[in-house]
């Protein structure tokens, strides 16, 4: 299992542990700061889960707009996918969006 956490930038608020992303819609729309006011942005942590996860994360440039996309990820694609999509993104300069990209059909060799 995968948790994040999403850190509010605003600093009288308090963030929160979450692993789904109706988990994150549950508490996000709960969360207020200090002084009542609704808090709406938020910056995206990998927290725990496993190392492979953790450089899909970075290989994605996990934040608010795309955990969901990721949480699917890391769910539906096996290891030899993730490693495909983080050598591509993160290594070879590619700028892919895993919610569009073919991962079966990206032309990178991997050896292990």
């Amino acid at each position: 299992m995968t948790t994040l956490y999403a850190q509010p930038y605003n600093i009288d608020a308090t963030g929160f542990y979450f692993d789904s992303a109706e988990d994150y819609e549950s508490k996000a729309k709960n969360n207020y700061d200090r002084y009542g006011q609704f808090v709406e942005e938020y910056e995206i942590q990998f927290i725990d889960g496993e190392q492979i996860d953790c450089e899909l994360a970075k290989a994605i440039g996990l934040n608010q707009c795309n955990f969901s996309t990721f949480l699917d990820c890391v769910d539906r694609w096996e290891d030899h996918e993730k490693i495909r999509f983080t050598i591509a993104n993160g290594e070879c300069g590619y700028s892919l969006d895993p919610a569009t990209v073919d991962i079966d059909v990206l032309d990178i060799d991997i050896y292990v």
